[in-house]
């Protein structure tokens, strides 16, 4: 030991000394940013969707007229010049002595030549010349020139001055919990603020448990056990089922108490509104319930940049007992670690803890087989979605009755094939059943017509007879099926998809999973929590059918975020009726002039303001004035000129395809969003954050 107390490095036997051993690894990043109470109290405001309201404080509704600097100058230096003018020519008599009157008159004769009659005197020519100062100022705009040179050399502000919030210790303080002191929870209300002050409390905690406030005030019986949770646990009370109270990685910015997660600012320049310039922009469930359309190539950042910081937000929020989540993309996409997900299925991975429900939870077999039928033959032209549905039907409803299951992807695939040994043997189960063996006498009979649905059906069903979907649908009840169902929870899933070796069948599960959310939505009797569902990758998953249902999703408090490479992955007959059923549209740099043609046909034209400048060269008449000309133009390199201005309001597309294709930065994109009561934020170009 040496004399501080550390232990003395020896050399080894081969006189090297070993490096001391490494601190151990930080269990967890290190914290920045405001405290919880600070975060709390931090003002909230919001003048349109899509508001970051974090600390926002609205700007002018316009722009305020400004005078060029180089004119302010010119008319400062022409003022200053006529002041000094004025002054020499009154100090020097040269306009009389009637300014100094008023001293004649009230100063007595007897000063003459005294100490009070030279002060008097020094004091009249200072009040004139400072009475010259401020009407020269004043003409020649001072104030505004100095006020605009001190500005230029400090940050432009953008903003009035924020409001602040309630202080610290005051009765509305959010982190001293009032609404629980005014019902005498003061206990419990006292345990929470010991929780937040003592670094015990996250953002996520806080917000579960006042959102198990707000049911309590719902259910006042609730109130007791409530009260006791708190009491017995402090910051872990109404934890989520999982028991996790937090993510283990954010990739984004997120506000909680707003349900907001940070996109980008707001670029400001003239192509936004003025009141949006320069303002920071989020997403909440109360634009994503309208359902978002982002179209843009690869490498644009649609994963990085907008489906990574929904899904982590909703993630966050589910967390909260506020949301259900579930995100869909290829394996190994970017949407968050494993521990982020109470449930994550791996299609096609033998190593999958979870298993995928092909019939999404329905017990009714005419549910289920509309389902699959849009998810198998919904793509597919010249086939009546109607007609496969019926054909499903004629085969689950027996199989379902003579075994209480439905098919595994095996046997609806010897059904729909017709095999006789799967017919017959289905037929023996179904003795005394004569309105499902009707059903299957029905199937038999059109099997190999003309119009027979069954072969498509078949041979969308094959690609899910594949060795490495062996272990996966299963029916017997052996597995750990995920159903939509579940969407009554505050579920966390993800759905990884074989895309790289199984296109076809990724796509068509794809469309499977958008059709049961759909269902599953709209069918859910607790529309508490708000469902969403991200698809990584929409190509070739839109039929007509899902379109409107996306549609009708705003209304059962739920929405989806559909990102596309091109508009052309999408069948031409519903590009358009696509566009009309998201209230979100977004596009990243790099689309083509055709999907920018869409957009622009979506947003629609406004009426603008434009300024036609005509330039005419003046000819002199009179010999001193072409002098002056001939001068001028000598000196300045252009004819003397007048400018004729015409004003006029016309109607334009508020963004080209030629803009959208050419115009837009790399890291950018161009945003519109539509709330679900209706309000609307025009097209909007926005630098998305994490980008140079």
């Amino acid at each position: 030991m040496d004399t501080d107390g550390t232990r003395e490095t020896r050399p080894d036997r081969t006189g090297h000394i070993p490096r001391p051993a490494a601190p151990p690894k930080p269990s967890h990043a290190p914290t920045s940013g405001p405290t919880l109470g600070d975060w709390l109290r931090v003002p909230r405001s919001s003048d349109g969707p899509g508001v970051w309201t974090y600390g926002h404080v609205p700007r002018a509704a316009e722009e305020p007229e400004e005078t060029p600097t180089r004119q302010l100058i010119s008319g400062a230096l022409i003022a200053l010049l006529a002041g000094l003018l004025l002054w020499s020519l009154l100090w020097n008599g040269y306009l009389g002595s009637f300014w100094l009157w008023p001293l004649y008159m009230f100063t007595p004769d007897s000063w003459a030549g005294t100490l009070p009659s030279v002060v008097a005197s020094y004091i009249w020519y200072a009040a004139v010349a400072t009475l010259l100062i401020v009407g020269f100022g004043r003409l020649g705009r001072w104030p505004e020139l100095l006020r605009r040179l001190l500005r230029s050399r400090a940050v432009r502000p953008l903003h009035t001055a924020a409001p602040t919030g309630p202080e610290a210790g005051s009765e509305d303080d959010p982190a001293r919990w009032p609404e629980l002191r005014g019902v005498g929870l003061g206990e419990v209300a006292d345990r929470l603020e010991g929780e937040a002050g003592g670094g015990r409390m996250n953002d996520v905690d806080y917000t579960r448990i006042r959102r198990a406030w707000d049911s309590v005030r719902v259910d006042p019986s609730r109130m007791r056990a409530f009260a006791d949770s708190v009491r017995d646990k402090g910051a872990g009370a109404c934890v989520h089922p999982s028991g996790a109270r937090d993510l283990p990685v954010r990739a984004a910015r997120h506000d909680l108490l707003a349900r907001q997660v940070l996109l980008g600012t707001v670029e400001d320049g003239a192509r936004n509104p003025y009141p949006r310039r320069g303002t920071a922009l989020a997403l909440d469930p109360d634009v994503l319930g309208t359902s978002l359309l982002a179209v843009g190539p690869s490498g644009t950042g649609k994963t990085r940049h907008l489906v990574r910081p929904v899904v982590e937000s909703l993630s966050l929020q589910a967390l909260a007992g506020q949301a259900a989540v579930v995100a869909v993309g290829a394996a190994g996409a970017q949407l968050g670690p494993d521990a982020s997900f109470d449930v994550v299925v791996r299609v096609g991975d033998p190593a999958s803890v979870y298993d995928l429900d092909l019939y999404g939870g329905a017990g009714d077999p005419d549910e289920a087989a509309t389902l699959l039928a849009e998810a198998f033959v919904g793509d597919i032209p010249g086939i009546d979605v109607r007609r496969a549905a019926t054909a499903l039907a004629q085969l689950l409803g027996p199989f379902r009755a003579a075994y209480e299951r439905f098919p595994a992807v095996p046997e609806l695939r010897e059904l729909l094939d017709g095999l006789p040994t799967a017919l017959d043997a289905l037929r023996r189960d179904l003795a005394g059943q004569h309105a499902m063996l009707r059903e299957l006498d029905a199937r038999a009979r059109q099997h190999g017509a003309p119009a027979d649905p069954g072969p498509a059906l078949a041979d969308r069903v094959a690609l899910l007879d594949r060795p490495a979907f062996a272990g996966f649908f299963d029916t017997t009840g052996q597995g750990r099926p995920f159903s939509l169902r579940a969407l009554e929870h505050p579920i966390r899933v993800r759905v990884d998809l074989p895309e790289r070796g199984h296109a076809d069948a990724s796509r068509m599960l794809a469309r499977l999973l958008l059709a049961q959310f759909n269902a599953a939505a709209a069918a859910r009797a607790d529309r508490s929590l708000f469902a969403f569902l991200a698809l990584d990758d929409a190509s070739h998953t839109l039929t007509s059918q899902t379109v409107r249902g996306v549609q009708r999703l705003r209304s059962a408090h739920a929405g989806v975020l559909l990102t596309l490479r091109t508009l052309d992955d999408v069948p031409e007959e519903l590009r358009t009726p696509l566009l009309g059923a998201v209230g979100c549209r977004m596009a990243f740099s790099g689309v083509t002039t055709w999907d920018g043609k869409r957009f622009a046909e979506a947003w629609g034209t406004e009426w603008v303001e434009t300024r036609d400048v005509t330039h005419r060269t003046v000819f002199a008449d009179q010999p001193l004035t072409r002098a002056i000309h001939a001068f001028r133009k000598l000196v300045t390199g252009k004819a003397v000129t007048t400018d004729a201005v015409t004003v006029r309001q016309v109607e334009r597309e508020r963004w080209s395809a030629s803009d959208l294709a050419h115009a837009v930065p790399p890291g950018h994109a161009v945003l519109s969003l539509t709330s679900v009561r209706g309000e609307r934020a025009a097209p909007l170009l926005v630098r998305l954050a994490g980008s140079a």
